[in-house]
């Protein structure tokens, strides 16, 4: 039951075959026993169960208000959520309750879905590997399956730095960690360049960065206010269209959504793909992958040539442009969006009294992490009167050519591109650290960044297990809108490939054999 599809565990709830407060219950107690994956921030347990007996009233008098009435799902702690403390993983917000929700949350709210906790992420969601929060580093589930173990336990050169915990990928890693572990049927992510695709990839779930537009931004604390769009995290291709159905569509609140009517849809089983033309990337050809990735990303082309489809190479010359573009840009709006925490309206509000000056710079040196303090202090040096044409309108230009770059692609004919999702299968804690974050986020968002400065619908579909049995992901990115076909096209390659996701007793299983300072450790 734990394991069902959306659309299954809807049917079991409307059958009577569970409970909502029984699944409730189960969910909660997972969440409990895999405490040590931190994958959560705060747990809202009390909240959780009065909407479960809330739910199951309604499903006593045939009164459900949706699809997800009653299904446990959580939500990266960067949206808010009214009378929920929202941290956004930072001193900063600790303590903050927002008054609101945000409009993604309010409209699961309104279909019944029981919201069990608030997932953690790097601080601001500015990072790759969901390590940098001030409540500590994710752990993937995969570190605790059996068969990674036992592969790395056999490999006598194995050494203790690979055996340890891997990484989740971020900024959206406890989003992934929770679908993946179990815990939750689908979680809110946040994706500005590759945040819900680059730990859905590392954590074996399906990762959808939607059209920019085509669900609301209103509510979620801002990164990069061009390119921030709330992300998808669910098991499977047909729970992400449960989803984006739910969650897209205008707002009034937010004046950037799209003013067409937004229709839910299910995805067509398709049986012919000689109609479909799928493009390959050569400039994502990039050093640094893995050849295991690399033989990933040729044996899926391989397998929709087989099928009928025609598979063609095709250029995105200003690639090699994109990670430098993305950086200045993302800083300058990152500068000015964390301008509004100064200490005096919400937020950290530090005791220095000798000034104004004094009380916002030590606020934000308290509150911020070096991470945010560095993107801030780059944002700031790019948009003074003197760096403003060469770096902040250059980036921008450099960003049109590259829309117009996907818009070349598609107008002659490709359907979807398929390219790598991350250079390589999730890499241990200790390694992942030895790079700084600005390093590593410039490596890690390689393959995921250019469709968020293009606007354009991105999902990330496990496709294999690697030598050491841990997942690798594959990217389609769709033409602007055409959710459907995009979905259409990953449900088809989804089914060819079936990826064998992690067991769920497999995790069990290692719960006892974690160490009880693993489980209980506390972090700065």
């Amino acid at each position: 039951m734990l394991r069902a599809s959306l659309r299954e565990i809807s049917a079991a709830l409307k059958e009577g075959q569970v409970s909502p407060v029984e699944l409730c219950q189960k969910y909660l107690a997972l969440i409990k026993a895999t405490k040590f994956l931190n994958a959560y921030i705060s747990v809202t347990e009390d909240i959780a169960l009065k909407q479960a007996e809330a739910s199951e009233k309604r499903y006593r008098k045939g009164q459900r208000l949706g699809d997800l009435d009653g299904i446990p799902v959580a939500v990266k702690d960067n949206f808010s959520t009214m009378g929920i403390e929202t941290t956004c993983a930072s001193n900063m917000l600790k303590g903050y309750i927002p008054p609101y929700n945000a409009t993604v949350v309010q409209k699961l709210l309104d279909q019944g879905a029981i919201l069990v906790g608030k997932t953690n992420l790097d601080e601001f969601a500015m990072g790759s590997g969901s390590t940098d929060g001030v409540f500590g580093p994710v752990k993937n589930p995969w570190s605790y399956s059996q068969q990674y173990r036992e592969k790395c336990m056999r490999n006598s050169s194995t050494s203790n730095e690979e055996l340890s915990w891997l990484i989740t990928g971020g900024s959206s890693g406890g989003s992934a960690a929770a679908v993946s572990s179990f815990t939750c049927f689908a979680a809110l992510g946040s994706d500005t360049g590759g945040s819900t695709r680059n730990p859905a990839s590392l954590c074996g779930v399906v990762g959808l960065k939607p059209t920019y537009g085509l669900i609301s931004r209103h509510g979620l604390i801002p990164l990069v206010n061009s390119m921030d769009v709330p992300g998808i995290l669910t098991r499977c291709v047909d729970d992400s269209a449960t989803m984006l159905g739910v969650l897209g569509g205008h707002d009034p609140k937010d004046s950037t959504t799209v003013q067409d009517p937004f229709h839910p849809f299910q995805i067509p089983n398709i049986t012919d793909t000689s109609q479909l033309c799928i493009g390959i990337p050569k400039e994502y050809n990039a050093p640094g992958m893995s050849s295991e990735t690399l033989a990933v990303w040729s044996k899926a082309a391989g397998l929709f040539e087989k099928a009928g489809a025609k598979v063609v190479e095709v250029s995105l010359p200003h690639t090699c442009y994109s990670i430098v573009c993305y950086h200045v840009l993302c800083a300058a709006e990152v500068a000015s969006n964390m301008a509004r925490f100064d200490g005096l309206e919400y937020g950290h509000r530090s005791s220095a009294d000798k000034s104004t000056e004094a009380l916002y710079a030590a606020t934000r040196r308290e509150g911020f992490n070096d991470v945010v303090r560095g993107r801030i202090l780059s944002g700031n040096y790019f948009l003074l009167k003197q760096n403003y044409e060469t770096y902040f309108i250059k980036a921008q230009k450099v960003r049109r050519l590259i829309v117009e770059d996907f818009a070349k692609v598609f107008s002659s004919g490709v359907d979807v591109l398929l390219t790598p999702t991350t250079l390589s299968s999730a890499v241990p804690y200790v390694e992942f650290i030895k790079e700084d974050n600005r390093t590593r986020s410039t490596q890690d968002d390689l393959f995921t960044q250019a469709a968020n400065m293009a606007g354009l619908p991105a999902i990330n579909v496990p496709a294999a297990l690697s030598e050491r049995s841990l997942p690798i992901g594959l990217q389609f990115i769709g033409r602007a809108f055409c959710e459907l076909q995009l979905l259409t096209v990953a449900k088809w390659f989804e089914e060819q490939v079936q990826f064998p996701v992690i067991q769920l007793q497999d995790i069990m299983d290692q719960v006892d054999a974690v160490s009880q300072e693993e489980k209980s450790a506390s972090f700065p």
